[in-house]
């Protein structure tokens, strides 16, 4: 993430602060018939809890897995309706769009698709939202990207509470069932646990 972007934006939530040992796996843009099971199926083996936000539209298409995702104990977070890009969009619909997404997603966090979001949408958001960015990105979604190259990414930036990005989505699988379960393997050796973020 570019550090210019933290400055212009110094009240979302970029990590987490703390001493323990602690990384917190988000993932975007699910839930995902496959993707999103295959997720949870690793996460539950390696114990780990982690963030989903979830597209509206595709809750309504999977609600057994976004009952599922809550059933075993993870977080989620509104990532709007239609993941509408929040600098192409004015704020009234980008908004709407958020509202629409909270009848189906109960939650206060919220990401902004791409990461992209007006400041006057940010300031009419965190009066009732906690924005969650994050402070390692995958790269999952890159169909450019290897495989060994995204997990390298995650490898390399994560640290104490660095909040990581993956993304449950069909784009991504090809790079996300490489890279997670070696995430996963990798931090836990090194006595890392993987919580999911609830405030």
């Amino acid at each position: 993430m570019p550090w210019w972007l933290k400055m212009f934006y110094p009240l979302l939530t970029w990590q987490i602060k703390t001493d323990e040992k602690v990384i917190y796996l988000t993932f975007d843009d699910g839930p995902h018939e496959t993707a999103t099971s295959f997720v949870l199926n690793i996460l539950k083996k390696h114990n780990a809890k982690a963030t989903f936000f979830c597209i509206g539209k595709n809750v309504q298409l999977h609600p057994e897995i976004y009952e599922r995702i809550i059933n075993e104990g993870h977080s989620v977070g509104n990532h709007t309706f239609n993941h509408l890009n929040g600098w192409k969009v004015n704020d009234e619909n980008y908004l709407s769009d958020i509202k629409n997404a909270s009848a189906v997603i109960q939650s206060k966090l919220f990401r902004p698709p791409y990461g992209r979001i007006k400041k006057s949408q940010v300031k009419i958001l965190q009066p009732n939202y906690n924005i969650i960015m994050w402070s390692v990105l995958s790269g999952d979604f890159d169909v450019n990207l290897s495989p060994q190259k995204c997990l390298n990414n995650v490898i390399k930036n994560t640290a104490k509470g660095s909040i990581v990005v993956f993304h449950d989505s069909a784009k991504a699988m090809e790079r996300l069932a490489f890279a997670l379960p070696k995430t996963l393997e990798y931090f836990s050796e090194k006595g890392y646990v993987f919580k999911s973020i609830t405030m």
